[in-house]
């Protein structure tokens, strides 16, 4: 099996596994658990949580000691115990726990997956830059691919997701000792303990322009996680209607939020386009006002006829949402940081948003949830409405406050 193939299966099932269960897990929870949306949010915090110190802490841990492919195994194993315990959770409490566990190990994953595979096609004399995107979209499809699995099954609303999710997450773990090892790296091995955590990037806050960057990259994160925390129980509630329950959109309300992450795939090959004409400022402007479309689609959709053509569109314009503002953030931390704390910031551009950001927005969207819920029944347009006010503020905001002039010959510049 060729080097390639082994490193496109890893990530493939790297991204399968999350793919399980993340879409669904919010349907799950309030349709059969039958928690409240702040207990909902509150359990997707801890994704947040978990990716504020774990990746940098699994980071060190990789340098220093085992090196990357043991412990990535190791994490996705040990990973696999917690989901199995989270299947058999009924309680808010003991859901929290688990979860936490879980994602504490699955979070450096991620980084860890990117570093596993840069390594080896670096030993392997591949052209990474080249190479790695294709590979790397695999990932995507992997997410894809589980969500129609279980969504196929009808395993969104019951246990089946965790126990899908801990066999495919073993499958991984084994896998991935069959790979080349990679061996510590010396130079990150003498990283002081403060440089191994990012908080050496901390400084690029005296800078107004970097400062209000970083304010607004939270901000914009708690927008990233609330579709997948909302969107499969949005459409499933529409069951509750007889003239929707049969229809396709509602009956496999998993496959129809996997159009996202299609939408994904697509979006991301026009950046290198958009950031070369207008700028980031502008395509993170353009990020922020797909937000706002996306929300306000959902609020004005239905599963038939013209409502259902506005929930098929929303899909298509979280690719610009989510890629433009993830893609453009990244690229400007590349361009503005100093080289010797580029690696440190870029982990803090996460922090900001997959950390911060989306605990503000998974407690924060379930108070909402809870504020526009009667007797049961959610007024789902109104908060949708909410959230697309949030996000056309935001793009007003930083239309006004974030000032930074485009270079085109600057973004040529950039190398990886």
């Amino acid at each position: 099996m060729s080097i390639k193939l082994r490193l496109t299966i890893l990530n493939f099932l790297q991204f399968f596994v999350f793919g399980t269960w993340l879409l669904s897990f919010g349907k799950y929870m309030g349709a059969t658990l039958h928690f409240e949306g702040t207990q909902i949010g509150a359990i997707f915090m801890t994704l947040g949580i978990a990716s504020l110190f774990m990746p940098a802490l699994l980071g060190i841990i990789a340098d220093r000691w085992t090196g990357p492919n043991r412990l990535f195994a190791a994490s996705h194993i040990i990973g696999a115990v917690f989901l199995y315990f989270m299947a058999q959770q009924t309680d808010f409490d003991g859901l929290y726990i688990f979860t936490l566990l879980y994602l504490m190990f699955y979070m450096p994953t991620i980084a860890l997956d990117n570093t596993i595979s840069y390594c080896i096609m670096n030993n392997n004399d591949m052209d990474v830059v080249k190479e790695f995107p294709p590979i790397r979209v695999w990932g995507t499809i992997g997410f894809i691919l589980a969500t129609w699995v279980t969504d196929y099954f009808g395993w969104g609303i019951n246990v089946n997701q965790f126990y899908f999710a801990a066999g495919a997450s073993v499958v991984l773990g084994l896998f991935t000792l069959t790979l080349p090892n990679c061996a510590i790296e010396k130079d990150s091995a003498k990283k002081t303990l403060v440089q191994a955590l990012g908080l050496d990037a901390f400084v690029l806050f005296k800078d107004r322009k970097m400062a209000i960057f970083f304010i607004f990259s939270m901000l914009l994160g708690a927008a990233l996680q609330i579709t997948n925390m909302w969107g499969e129980a949005f459409l499933h509630d529409f069951s509750k209607f007889s003239e929707f329950k049969e229809t396709f959109i509602v009956a496999h309300n998993g496959i129809v939020m996997s159009i996202s992450q299609i939408s994904e795939t697509i979006f991301i090959l026009t950046i290198p386009f958009f950031l070369k004409k207008y700028g980031i400022k502008k395509v993170m402007l353009m990020s922020m006002l797909a937000w706002f479309l996306r929300f306000a689609l959902f609020g004005i959709g239905s599963p038939v006829g013209i409502g259902a053509a506005f929930l098929i569109l929303s899909m298509i314009v979280y690719g610009m949402a989510f890629d433009f503002f993830n893609i453009s953030g990244s690229l400007f931390v590349e361009l503005e940081a100093d080289p010797k704390i580029r690696a440190s910031a870029q982990g803090l551009f996460i922090i900001m948003t997959n950390g911060l950001g989306a605990m503000i927005g998974a407690y924060g969207s379930g108070y909402i949830i809870d504020l526009f819920t009667k007797n049961g029944d959610k007024d789902w347009s109104t908060i949708w409405f909410v959230f697309a006010a949030y996000s056309i503020t935001i793009a007003v905001l930083f239309a006004l406050l974030f000032k930074y002039k485009h270079d085109p010959d600057k973004i040529k510049e950039i190398k990886h």
